[in-house]
């Protein structure tokens, strides 16, 4: 065989290989999901690659098929080349060549390359392996049978097409990775979102204290005083304690009755039983919540917990908050509970809770124990603290202001953090 049609021969084996493991690594590593949604689209290489990629044995089988066997055809070519030129102590030397020459032109660029742009090879790739999957067929299929039965011996399935979908936490780092494609405070409304499955209504709830309500056993005078003030659109109506709740007074009702001269403590009562209180066990997710929210048609719901008691409020703004933030006309308001004394100075409401303030403030208090800042000054000191007793908490110097009724009532809080987060050490009692 002439020596220049040998060496063309070995040339197109080498492009062959080439060929063969760099579309290998593309198709392998493009994205399954921008793949997909490609294909949706109509792009015609990304179909071809879809479809050849649910079934990887025989797509992996005709590739490596066409890769030996121009390995094996560039060797042969190569051996016959020395042994008819130089003889045959040169074969040592043309084996170690040929190796150095198919490892860097035929294995390590090309896969570099196709590792690095997987759809610039993948989709064309695809219109070529399509029909030549279709003439190997017969023979891919001989040899996946053997690699087949070897794999059944390992408890292994060539038809197991690995799992590509993705995992709350896989999801929170695409969704953080994601950069200039997703703008920031779009990256936090999807990781809130996220963040309702592992979130429960006594996170976020309104607490029995603060919940806002009417006895309807209280003066005729107070209730209307009471009436007059609320800044709520619906109220809690119950007798002696919001464990006997008569129903859900909405305003419009009482201003219409207001309006004909119709409001009476009888009538008011009867206005609050025509909208049953809703009620949710506590330790229910966010998110479940929230279908509950929409299944029911309602706005807000009382938590209660295992004796029946309740616990707290929980509404449709306050899961929305979560995700969206805190819902306020003003940019410089906070939070109710939250106000700045000086540029690194802020007093706290004990009953505030400790999402509450790491939002608002961007602090990092733990929030998988106690839920408000009062319970978390407690469970360190273990017992009620007098006003003026100093601490600091996971790096925040604390100054207690004042108590009430067996509860912080007020703190003073230090911006700056002079520990590592997560250490707490007394300061003074």
């Amino acid at each position: 065989m002439p020596v220049t049609l040998t060496f063309s021969l070995i040339g197109l084996c080498f492009v062959l290989s080439a060929f063969f493991s760099s579309t290998e690594t593309a198709l392998m590593s493009v994205n399954r999901y921008r793949l997909r949604t490609r294909s949706r689209q109509g792009h015609r290489g990304a179909k071809l690659a879809e479809q050849l990629l649910s079934q990887p044995d025989r797509l992996i089988g005709v590739i490596l098929l066409g890769n030996t066997l121009a390995n094996t055809l560039a060797a042969t070519l190569a051996a016959l080349l020395t042994l008819e030129t130089w003889g045959e102590e040169w074969l040592s030397v043309t084996a170690g060549a040929l190796t150095f020459l198919m490892l860097v032109l035929c294995e390590v660029g090309p896969k570099t390359y196709g590792a690095l742009h997987p759809e610039r090879l993948a989709y064309p790739a695809a219109y070529v392996y399509r029909p030549l999957l279709a003439v190997l067929s017969p023979l891919v299929w001989v040899v996946n049978l053997f690699a087949n039965a070897l794999l059944r011996l390992l408890g292994l399935s060539a038809r197991q097409v690995a799992s590509h979908s993705l995992s709350a936490d896989e999801l929170r780092t695409v969704v953080a990775e994601a950069g200039a494609v997703i703008p920031l405070r779009h990256q936090q409304m999807l990781m809130s979102i996220l963040d309702l499955e592992s979130m429960t209504v006594d996170d976020v709830m309104v607490p029995r204290q603060d919940v806002a309500g009417i006895d309807v056993d209280d003066s005729w005078d107070d209730l209307l005083a009471q009436l007059r003030e609320t800044r709520h659109t619906r109220l809690p109506v119950h007798t002696g304690g919001l464990d006997h709740i008569v129903g859900v007074l909405h305003m419009k009702t009482v201003v219409h009755a207001l309006a004909r001269g119709e409001l009476t403590r009888e009538r008011l009562s009867e206005l609050a039983r025509a909208r049953e209180a809703c009620y949710v066990p506590e330790g229910t997710t966010l998110n479940q919540q929230l279908l509950n929210f929409q299944r029911d048609h309602q706005r807000m719901a009382f938590v209660v917990d295992e004796y029946g008691d309740v616990q707290g409020l929980i509404t449709l703004e306050d899961i929305l908050e979560e995700i969206v933030g805190e819902f306020t006309t003003s940019p410089t308001q906070l939070h109710r509970d939250i106000h700045q004394e000086s540029p690194a100075v802020w007093v706290v409401a004990g009953s505030a809770s400790l999402r509450e303030i790491n939002r608002a403030l961007g602090w990092q208090f733990p929030t998988d124990g106690p839920k408000t800042l009062n319970g978390l000054i407690l469970e360190y000191l273990e017992t009620i603290p007098a006003p003026g007793t100093g601490l600091r908490l996971h790096g925040y110097p604390m100054e207690i202001l004042q108590t009430q009724d067996n509860a912080v009532k007020t703190v003073r809080i230090r911006a700056a953090k002079e520990t590592t987060a997560g250490s707490s050490s007394s300061l003074n009692g």
